[in-house]
């Protein structure tokens, strides 16, 4: 039985501990002894990486690294609870970092503290809040930044197609980095042309579920329907919300959708959207998603 394929943030971090504290502390002095394991008790997320690290002037101490697909006004409250956590369950200091991904719709703040008052009692967690889309692509070069190499596409000048061969050829030239390649593909996919991406790299849609940030993906259409629920229905806005993500995925691959190819989805449940979803990161052309669409449609009658 072959190995499942591991794209989650443990084993990005993994490939370059020192590397990866140094960047997020932002002190050059810092060293990684041991990724950690981050399970709670009733807790436990594939996001969250724990890494205990050493500097002279701190000793031991813990870096938590949240890597969030798009930031949600529930971070702040998960970093206060993941930060105490951690620091209770090994007893060293904490620095938390969250990373966000892609960016947050426009009405959504991203803050970096959390602050709360009850009673006159107050309750603050600070912690360092990386944005990917504001992060120069070159740093990843440079410093280097094995770990950040899927994320190339969506850093600031990474969505150049010389840039992300850039950062496939280091992929390809060492064999723990093998994996991380379908994902860099599926990020490739938000900045250059599809035929692009499939010319110079390689799809494999078993990694890519395997990857947590794909699995909130197909969920952050569930999570719009349900705000729409409250008003409209349960089901009603589960699939409302699935359909607008779809959309979204469509108009970032292929540009403008026609209000034809919309209409065409309105009869869609959410298990053929979610179905749809899939076929929308694979398709090479919107002419070939409609194809999967028709085929969709003939096998639900």
């Amino acid at each position: 039985m072959s190995k499942p394929a591991d794209t989650g943030g443990k084993r990005l971090i993994s490939l370059a501990p020192d590397a990866w504290v140094k960047w997020v502390t932002q002190r050059p002095e810092v060293i990684a002894k041991e990724i950690l394991g981050s399970e709670f008790q009733w807790i436990s997320r594939e996001t969250d990486v724990l890494v205990k690290a050493y500097s002279e002037a701190c000793g031991d101490f813990l870096v938590l690294t949240e890597l969030q697909l798009r930031y949600t006004t529930k971070m702040p409250l998960r970093m206060r609870a993941y930060a105490a956590l951690a620091e209770e369950r090994y007893q060293l200091p904490t620095y938390p970092v969250l990373i966000n991904i892609l960016p947050p719709p426009t009405t959504i703040t991203v803050v970096s503290s959390y602050e709360q008052e009850f009673f006159g009692l107050r309750a603050i967690q600070d912690y360092r809040v990386i944005n990917l889309w504001e992060v120069d692509a070159e740093i990843v070069f440079q410093q280097p930044i094995p770990s950040l190499l899927p994320f190339v596409p969506i850093l600031r000048g990474g969505g150049e197609a010389s840039v992300v061969q850039r950062a496939l050829q280091i992929l390809r030239a060492d064999d723990q980095f093998n994996q991380l390649e379908s994902l860099l593909a599926f990020f490739a996919s938000f900045v250059l042309e599809t035929p692009l991406v499939q010319q110079i790299m390689r799809w494999d849609m078993t990694v890519l579920r395997e990857s947590p940030w794909y699995e909130e993906i197909l969920t952050e259409g569930k999570v719009l329907g349900l705000q729409q629920g409250l008003e409209r229905g349960l089901e009603q806005g589960l699939e409302q919300g699935a359909r607008r993500q779809l959309i979204r995925v469509l108009q970032r691959r292929f540009g403008e959708i026609s209000p034809s190819v919309v209409a065409s989805l309105e009869s869609a449940s959410v298990e053929q959207l979610e179905n749809l979803m899939d076929a929308a990161i694979t398709a090479s052309s919107l002419a070939e998603f409609m194809t999967f669409l028709s085929d969709e449609s003939d096998t639900a009658q």
